[in-house]
């Protein structure tokens, strides 16, 4: 069994009442519109309201503030990238090898954290926490690190694996450095076959495929 299932998905919030569930749902819905319209910068709590048909304070007491809303979106994008790591189609999801996954795994963190770099930033403090949880995605990096039958210490080798998916330095590589994304993604992917050895890419991943 894949021991990330028994993590909680990108910090669950406390139940809520179906129509209060609802209401925040169609609140991040036209939150996430207007992202993806307008930027980040657009989304202020007036703009949503109009969007969303209701009163500002109506957002205000879902979200607390602006921060608090941008780490919602943070959250619900999390939680739909956890959702599609445990049951999603492979490479990313089960039924690829663990080296594919892997690979996998790396190219999407990189593609959805530069494309939430601005989310990021405003959600400020808030966000900390509803952005790519450290003990999921190290539990899954450290399980795939098993499944391919990798020695040493795991979780040691998971936090170096992940460091480099950690938006200062993928903004480093893209805005100073001038790296592509895809540059990146094949950087990567050579950190992983160096990190995995060649004693696993010659044919002990083929069982990662069971999960």
């Amino acid at each position: 069994m894949d021991p990330s299932r028994s993590l909680p998905m990108a910090d669950e919030p406390a139940r809520e009442r179906a129509d209060a569930a609802r209401n925040r749902e169609i609140l991040l819905a036209a939150a996430a519109e207007l992202v993806e319209s307008d930027g980040v910068d657009a989304v202020t709590t007036e703009a949503l309201a109009r969007r969303a048909g209701v009163g500002k304070g109506t957002v205000f007491r879902r979200f607390e503030s602006r921060e608090g809303l941008m780490a919602a979106l943070l959250d619900r994008s999390e939680s739909e990238w956890q959702a599609a790591i445990l049951s999603g189609p492979p490479p990313l999801g089960p039924g690829a090898s663990a080296r594919d996954r892997l690979r996998a795994f790396g190219r999407s963190r990189i593609e959805l954290t530069l494309r939430h770099a601005a989310l990021i930033r405003a959600a400020g403090h808030a966000g900390t926490r509803a952005y790519a949880p450290v003990a999921f995605a190290a539990m899954h990096v450290r399980y795939l690190l098993g499944e391919l039958g990798v020695s040493g210490d795991l979780g040691y080798l998971a936090t170096a694996l992940l460091a480099p998916l950690e938006i200062p330095i993928l903004e480093q590589q893209v805005e100073v450095e001038g790296r592509s994304v895809e540059a990146i993604a094949a950087s990567w992917d050579d950190l992983v076959d160096r990190v995995i050895g060649s004693r696993s890419l010659r044919g002990s991943d083929g069982g990662a495929a069971r999960r």
